[in-house]
């Protein structure tokens, strides 16, 4: 089946007890056992599993044509699980440019606690090789990366894992199923924030890791999800598969109207420079054009001048509104480097802008008079 139609279906059932078409919401956390104490209906405590998490699971595993998922509460307990399931002294490649949250996490959390990580440009293959070490064990991509929406080559960083004996990790939220498939370029894992376009609606906060295939790393992500038990309710659940129902024609949406916002900010004078895989110009097109569908909904533009230029420029803003996340149907818009913080590699003249479904039209006008 086409992934629209996986989008539909996929960990969606009639309800056998009422004929009810939308699933329900089961927010008990236990389940009754048998007389003779098994639970042939498969749940027994919500912590360990519970219907609409099975769901969400089953949806993402068909989506993304995986063997299993696990559902977290966020994507950083989802990405924590991932680096749990390693052991001190272990070895990562991450990307210099990772998702601010990674990096702080392997920077400030697990480098404490015995994991060593060598940061590298995703881009530069013979940087990612020579990173690699005796007892590398994981490497981490993220493409299109945030908030420089870099490209890096999917199936040549498998290459270089396999050659390493590392699982391999690929962060894939913002291109979503629909517009990239990591696990047919070589990755063991995908990970997804569903907080952001699986959602789609800015009203829900969880993640999810699809594995490639079951064995022992899934096995010890189960057990980081059960025992560390940073699970998502069962609303999450049900609302992520409500938005993953429209996400293919959403992420068009989103994709064509931000081909369209960056092609006209790269024209204007008071912008230095546009971040955007979609443009001919970026570094990552060619490599894009090849791994993905299209090139997604998020861009980020640097104003000329500096950090106060910018955040003039976004204080102007009327129909962007100024806010973290991304990945709803409204438009945000925010100076990224404000929000990361000291330490930030993140240029200080930078608006990261997640584009939504408005009128393509209205969001140029807006930028046009903020712009001046």
């Amino acid at each position: 089946m086409r992934i629209e139609t996986v989008a539909v279906h996929a960990g969606a059932a009639v309800d056998p007890a009422t004929g009810a078409v939308t699933p329900p919401i089961y927010p008990s956390t236990t389940f009754e056992r048998e007389p003779d104490g098994s639970f042939p209906r498969g749940h027994i405590y919500s912590r360990s599993s519970a219907p609409n998490r099975a769901a969400l699971e089953a949806c993402l595993t068909a989506l993304e044509g995986g063997a299993d998922a696990v559902a977290f509460a966020s994507a950083s307990a989802a990405t924590s699980a991932v680096f749990l399931s390693l052991a001190p002294g272990d070895h990562v490649v991450a990307p210099v440019d990772a998702y601010y949250g990674t990096g702080k996490l392997l920077r400030e959390v697990y480098a404490g606690w015995g994991l060593a990580t060598t940061f590298v440009d995703m881009t530069d293959l013979p940087a990612v090789e020579k990173a690699v070490r005796p007892n590398t064990k994981l490497i981490w991509a993220e493409s299109p990366s945030n908030p420089l929406w870099k490209v890096s080559d999917l199936a040549a960083i498998a290459t270089i894992a396999r050659s390493a004996g590392a699982r391999y990790v690929v962060d894939s939220t913002t291109a979503t199923p629909i517009l990239q498939s990591p696990f047919k370029a070589g990755a063991d894992l995908i990970v997804h924030a569903t907080t952001k376009y699986l959602g789609g609606h800015s009203d829900v906060l969880g993640g999810i890791l699809v594995a490639r295939e079951r064995g022992p790393l899934l096995d010890r992500i189960r057990l980081v999800q059960t025992a560390g038990g940073a699970v998502p309710s069962p609303f999450d659940c049900w609302l992520v598969l409500r938005g993953i129902r429209t996400l293919p024609y959403r992420v068009r949406a989103h994709s064509e109207h931000a081909l369209t916002i960056a092609t006209f900010l790269a024209g204007h004078p008071r912008v230095e420079r546009v971040h955007y895989p979609g443009l001919p110009s970026s570094p990552g097109h060619e490599i894009a054009k090849r791994q993905m569908v299209m090139f997604g909904g998020m861009l980020s533009v640097q104003i000329k001048g500096g950090a106060d230029d910018a955040m003039a420029v976004a204080a102007k803003l009327r129909v962007f509104t100024r806010a973290t996340s991304f990945g709803g149907t409204e438009s945000l818009v925010e100076h990224r480097a404000s929000i990361e913080g000291p330490g930030t590699t993140t240029p200080a003249n930078l608006l990261r802008v997640s584009i939504g479904l408005e009128h393509p039209d209205d969001l140029i006008a807006d930028f046009a008079q903020a712009l001046g």
